[in-house]
């Protein structure tokens, strides 16, 4: 389910943004996807009783609750928001992959975890990917018609990989921990949407395709994953289909979008997937 939820998102993106603006759209997602997580943890816990342990748990681990939901959902969907409204979705979506990979290098800075040549390799492959990815059907880096979108999404799995960082040191029960983070998120959400666009002036279409993204890119899809992974009897088996998601993706882009799909972009997602197969495998 989760595979199918977010091979489905680079599509509703690129609609969403046909029909709101990238403060209008973080916005009404995160307020779907605040009540689907805390109707969640209600049902687990009780409503009353539910309340009180989110407030305990805010209370005392209100710092990282607040560093983690600035990163988490707030500053990393707007500029993966942004990278979508510049660039075809075939682009945004296999960059976006790439966060493993500065994970890595993350971890050997500021965790001062060794980075072995398999990583080097690995990083090496990724970024190649990349590189033919965004020529957009040429085969040269000149071929790139738009270098900000393109420093956008770099610029998301940087974000992202900053909130796993932070998430090795979170000790929250993780439902708990995403409900406080989308929770403390939706106010600055509102405020930049009423400073800089307007919450209210939002089509019907644009309202669904909102609360789409709430539900099956951050609230559903985190559970059912979370869920999967406690579920699995190999996690890594069940990790490893992630692998499906961005090829499935190209699918719903082309058909639903109709984006016509570049060569480039199955032979640039190949090799991005090869490099993040290369950094899963342990060589002895």
């Amino acid at each position: 389910m989760t595979v199918l939820f977010w091979s489905t998102v680079a599509t509703a993106f690129k609609i969403a943004l046909q029909h709101l603006d990238i403060y209008q759209l973080i916005f009404y997602s995160v307020l779907s996807s605040v009540t689907v997580l805390v109707g969640c943890f209600f049902v687990r816990n009780g409503v009353l009783p539910g309340a009180r342990e989110l407030w305990r748990v805010f209370s005392s681990h209100w710092r990282i609750t607040l560093i983690a939901g600035a990163l988490n959902p707030l500053i990393y969907y707007l500029i993966l928001f942004a990278a979508y409204d510049r660039l075809p979705a075939q682009v945004a979506q296999p960059i976006n992959y790439t966060w493993a990979i500065v994970l890595t290098f993350m971890s050997m800075l500021i965790l001062k975890q060794a980075m072995t040549r398999q990583d080097l390799l690995a990083a090496f492959v990724c970024y190649a990917g990349v590189v033919i990815i965004i020529g957009q059907g040429g085969w040269s880096i000149t071929a790139i018609p738009d270098l900000p979108g393109v420093a956008l999404a770099l610029l998301s799995t940087l974000i992202w990989a900053s909130y796993w960082i932070i998430n090795l040191h979170d000790d929250r029960d993780p439902l708990a921990a995403l409900c406080l983070n989308f929770i403390v998120s939706l106010a600055p959400a509102f405020l930049l949407c009423s400073l800089l666009s307007d919450p209210f002036a939002i089509t019907p279409m644009g309202a669904a395709s909102a609360v789409y993204i709430g539900l099956f890119e951050m609230g559903l899809a985190f559970l059912c994953w979370s869920q999967a992974l406690k579920l699995a009897e190999n996690t890594s088996r069940v990790s490893n289909l992630i692998f499906l998601s961005p090829f499935l993706s190209l699918i719903f882009i082309n058909q639903v979008l109709d984006e016509p799909i570049f060569i480039t972009t199955y032979v640039g997602l190949l090799v991005i997937v090869t490099g993040l197969v290369i950094q899963r495998l342990r060589f002895n």
